[in-house]
């Protein structure tokens, strides 16, 4: 067991029902059907990544090998995808451009991905 991925994964499941909810009551009314939905695809890939985060961290010590590269490649990919989803969602009520943002959502992704990549190449390894 990883009481610090299980902390960080719980962090990030609660968070994700709070802003699913806050998204599916309070911005309901405030935000078009596009970034609504764009909204919601955020918090879908926070419950996914938290989802992974509390089973890695229940079961870290059946691995072989350190989880902490993909852990940290996937929290900093979560904070950076969701959360530039979440801003860029938010424009209308900030009513100003956060475009700048645009391009951090694929890099957040990225970062998840090569978290992933790292993981299955180190199952690869294990003879």
């Amino acid at each position: 067991m990883n009481k610090n991925l299980l902390l960080i994964g719980s962090v990030l499941f609660v968070t994700a029902i709070i802003l699913g909810a806050f998204g599916a009551h309070a911005l309901k009314e405030l935000l078009s059907a596009e970034k609504l939905e764009s909204f919601e695809v955020g918090v879908r890939y926070q419950f996914y990544t938290s989802m992974i985060l509390l089973l890695f961290g229940i079961t870290a010590d059946k691995f072989s090998f350190s989880l902490r590269s993909f852990y940290l490649f996937q929290i900093l990919g979560v904070f950076l995808f969701s959360g530039s989803i979440y801003f860029l969602s938010l424009e209308e009520i900030f009513h100003t451009s956060l475009n700048f943002l645009g391009p951090i959502t694929p890099v957040g992704g990225g970062l998840m991905i090569i978290g992933w990549v790292l993981f299955i190449f180190r199952l690869w390894r294990i003879k």
